[in-house]
């Protein structure tokens, strides 16, 4: 079966080029377009990845530019804070997916699915690393009969920066959103100033000095498992594979507690870990995304709806690639 062209736009960056080979790893043939505002760097990008047009596109065009070429799925990298790539998708009946908006700011790209519902698959894909905390987490609280708190530390070693986009992303984030949403005995709350500090010990054991971050896994893991009390903390430092001499890695410690099913006081503590990074992890859950909405596994495309990545994303599956590419699901010992 023959597929129209993946619009990668940002394409030419760190996580454009994860994302391009993490797809050519499972479906060699299918063609990408890579838009960037640099022709010149998105052409590099192109002919590095293979099968793939450089294009830079006109966000203020009704077609982006692109006139009546036949797209199958849009994907954003960067924040489009036009939504135009959104109109585009919604009047072509495709696929999009972008992974730069913080929690604050969806409501244009949920008033735009509201106002035409079954235009197209509209994917929220602003979870930590695309998926890489939901689906774990939700796996994991199947131990569960009842989730009291989730508490996450993602570990971002100092050295891996990602491309300026990335740190375009991060700074713009970060200077909106001095406060984090997070959930505390049933009540959505904002912790800002010292509340918002904390210290979550990583895969090693080493304390990583942290801060609440507003990530919109906190409301997706609070509605999908009705857990009272949900927060989000991101830290900086030496990853643990780099503290032992190695390569950087990333990290994300998932911290559950409730009841199992007996009845029974439960904690679980775990660690999904990345060997290649944050990049290599976002590129892997953008790419099985795409696999999903646009049907290259062979089952039917992603109906027209709204979803955040961890409601189309298989766990049995994302969990087996993370370990194709060496990443693991590590169980830790309680504190």
């Amino acid at each position: 079966m023959s597929f129209n062209p993946i619009l990668l736009l940002g394409g030419s960056g760190s996580i454009g080029k994860q994302t391009a080979r993490a797809l050519r790893a499972t479906y060699p043939d299918v063609p990408l377009l890579i838009g960037g505002r640099d022709l010149t760097r998105a052409q590099r990008a192109a002919a590095e990845i293979g099968n793939a047009q450089a294009i830079v596109p006109d966000m203020n065009a009704a077609e982006l530019g692109l006139g009546d070429k036949q797209i199958s799925a849009v994907v954003v990298l960067y924040k489009d804070h036009s939504l135009a790539s959104l109109r585009f998708a919604q009047a072509r009946g495709i696929p999009h997916l972008s992974i730069s908006s913080g929690v604050f700011e969806i409501a244009p790209e949920v008033a735009s699915f509201m106002q035409s519902p079954t235009a197209s698959a509209v994917v929220l894909g602003y979870e930590w690393l695309v998926g890489a905390t939901t689906v774990p987490a939700l796996h994991l609280s199947k131990s569960f009969a009842q989730v009291d708190e989730i508490r996450i530390g993602a570990l971002v070693d100092e050295q891996d920066t990602g491309g300026p986009a990335v740190a375009e992303d991060f700074e713009y984030l970060s200077r909106l959103m001095p406060a984090a949403l997070s959930r505390r005995n049933g009540n959505w709350i904002w912790r800002e100033g010292d509340e918002a500090n904390v210290t979550f010990s990583a895969l090693d054991g080493s304390k990583i000095d942290a801060a609440g971050f507003s990530s919109i896994d906190v409301t997706g893991l609070a509605a999908a498992t009705g857990a009272p009390s949900v927060q989000f903390n991101l830290g900086k430092g030496i990853s643990s594979s780099r503290r032992k001499g190695g390569a950087l890695s990333t990290e994300i410690l998932l911290d559950l507690s409730g009841r199992d099913h007996t009845g029974q006081t439960l904690r679980t503590r775990h660690a999904v870990v990345h060997p290649g990074g944050a990049a290599p992890l976002t590129g892997m859950g953008i790419a099985l995304l795409l696999e999903r909405l646009i049907g290259l596994d062979g089952q039917p495309p992603v109906t027209p709806g709204l979803y955040f990545p961890y409601q189309i994303l298989d766990a049995s599956h994302y969990l087996a690639r993370l370990a194709q590419e060496g990443g693991e699901v590590v169980q830790l010992p309680l504190p």
